[in-house]
């Protein structure tokens, strides 16, 4: 590799970063955590390539440094399978977490003990204003 070509490659890394901060800085908030997680998932990929440079390494160095991204890559594939867990679990109702109970073991409220709708239970003067 001479001059040229590495000048060529920092220019793409660079540019490549102040694209992504400007995209990723363009996303709204509520969509940050299903777009992180979804990627971070994807990133297994990193993964699989950082393996294939550490089975290619020939000096302690390039070991060293195949085996810290073996190790980042793993991390960041964990990461994103942990907040799609968190995130999915935010969208889980009560019903589904009363379905892992059995009926009449006091965990779950019993069919036709709830609040009854339409029963004045809101209070007030029976529903006039």
């Amino acid at each position: 590799m001479n001059g040229s070509d590495i000048l060529t490659l920092v220019t793409v890394f660079v540019l490549s970063g102040f694209v992504g901060f400007e995209v990723i800085s363009k996303v709204p908030s509520v969509l940050h955590t299903p777009l992180m997680s979804g990627t971070n998932a994807i990133h297994g990929v990193v993964l699989v390539g950082s393996m294939i440079v550490l089975g290619s390494a020939h000096g302690s160095v390039e070991i060293a440094l195949g085996f810290l991204a073996v190790v980042l890559a793993t991390v960041n594939v964990v990461g994103g399978f942990v907040v799609t867990d968190r995130m999915l679990e935010m969208f889980k109702g009560p019903a589904r977490t009363r379905a892992k109970s059995t009926p009449g073991d006091g965990s779950a409220p019993e069919e036709g003990t709830g609040p009854q709708l339409g029963t004045g239970s809101q209070g007030g003067t029976g529903g006039t204003l």
